[in-house]
């Protein structure tokens, strides 16, 4: 609704530790070379199962001459998180059609889908620029610390008509369902993982959300 303020990332991280807490998980950190983070995310999905559990992967590739909003949102409706209900999945009806995705697993962190061009862009709020304490200082350190986010970007941009921090990632329409997944997937784990990165330059009652 117009006016009405954003939710911040922080409270979904908020239900992700909570979330993660109660099915038994652990976080540990690790220490790896930052071109390598892809091939962290993918074991770390592998290692949220239950030993002996297999981990299904969905290699087909369309045959179509791209991707259109209601084709992919009928394609995912397949998928195992959607089947299985770890993401929920609605079409928003438009001028300009999207998909409006509830990742279960990240807290029910929305994302979004929207297909413009030749062009797939995944992306999800982080927080309103009024949260920011320091606007410059954020700006800098986000950018000489993005590359740590594989696959995603921040940006600013209006919702609700109010200015926000945005995480996006983009894709060509001709790439494969399992790549298109993993990228949403991708964009939940960065969204949560920049919320910790980036608390410290958020207003003081934030951060106690963010630790709760």
């Amino acid at each position: 609704m117009k006016g009405e303020r954003p939710r911040s990332s922080t409270e979904y991280v908020r239900e992700f530790r909570r979330r993660m807490r109660e099915a038994g998980l652990v976080k540990r950190e690790v220490w790896i070379r930052p071109e390598r983070s892809p091939e962290l995310t993918a074991v770390e999905k592998q290692l949220r199962q239950p030993r002996g559990a297999v981990v299904g992967s969905d290699e087909e590739r369309s045959s179509r001459p791209g991707w259109t909003v209601h084709a992919l949102g009928a394609a995912l409706g397949g998928t195992r998180p959607i089947v299985d209900g770890r993401i929920e999945l609605e079409v928003i009806e438009g001028t300009e059609p999207s998909l409006h995705l509830v990742m279960r697993d990240y807290g029910d962190l929305p994302v979004f889908v929207a297909i413009g061009g030749e062009q797939i862009v995944v992306q999800a709020l982080m927080w309103p620029v009024e949260d920011v304490l320091d606007t410059a200082g954020f700006n800098a350190h986000a950018l000489r610390t993005h590359k740590l986010l594989p696959l995603s970007t921040l940006g600013i941009e209006p919702i609700g008509g109010v200015a926000c921090y945005i995480m996006f990632g983009s894709l060509d329409t001709h790439s494969s369902l399992a790549n298109i997944l993993f990228e949403i997937e991708t964009l939940a784990e960065n969204v949560l993982d920049a919320a910790d990165a980036y608390t410290p330059f958020l207003r003081p009652e934030l951060l106690e959300e963010a630790a709760a």
